[in-house]
């Protein structure tokens, strides 16, 4: 049996069950949903790199074969998948500097999602649930609730950059 698909879509489906893998069900949909829009920069070897789409970009497909989110992305994600999957929430305080792409300190984190472990991309949420920035979890989730220092997320993307 072979697969009739044309290699385009074959590669959206291989990136769509890698945020399915990274990020759990229904994430592959709601970043890649509308593959036609997409725009797939690739490597000298064909291999995906950077998808974006026509509000910016949404991902970065590293080598070790996760994803580092875009702004675009930490939005598709926020929307597509219930509360509180992948977010680390702040308030006023944090606000203005994570939007310019500062990272979140333990102390400014008012909730978390139970299972973020360093190292997974999340994104930073306000409390009225705009998307400030997006980056890669420094603490697990509950260090970044009990801790007073040290920093939570680096903060890769502001939502003002």
């Amino acid at each position: 049996m072979t697969d009739a698909a044309s290699p385009a879509d074959r590669g959206h489906r291989m990136l769509a069950r890698v945020a399915d893998y990274q990020f759990g069900a229904g994430a592959g949909e709601a970043l890649f949903g509308d593959h036609e829009a997409l725009e797939i920069t690739r490597s000298t070897s064909g291999r995906p790199r950077q998808v974006h789409a026509p509000d910016g970009r949404l991902v970065t497909y590293n080598t070790d074969g996760r994803f580092t989110l875009g702004v675009e992305g930490g939005r598709r994600l926020v929307d597509a998948l219930d509360e509180p999957a992948y977010r680390v929430v702040v308030g006023d305080d944090s606000e203005p500097f994570v939007r310019d792409g500062k990272n979140v300190f333990a102390k400014f984190v008012q909730t978390v999602d139970p299972d973020v472990r360093p190292g997974d991309e999340v994104a930073v949420v306000h409390e009225d649930g705009d998307v400030l920035g997006v980056g890669r979890a420094e603490l697990p989730a509950e260090d970044m609730l009990t801790f007073e220092t040290g920093m939570a997320v680096f903060v890769r993307h502001g939502a003002g950059e």
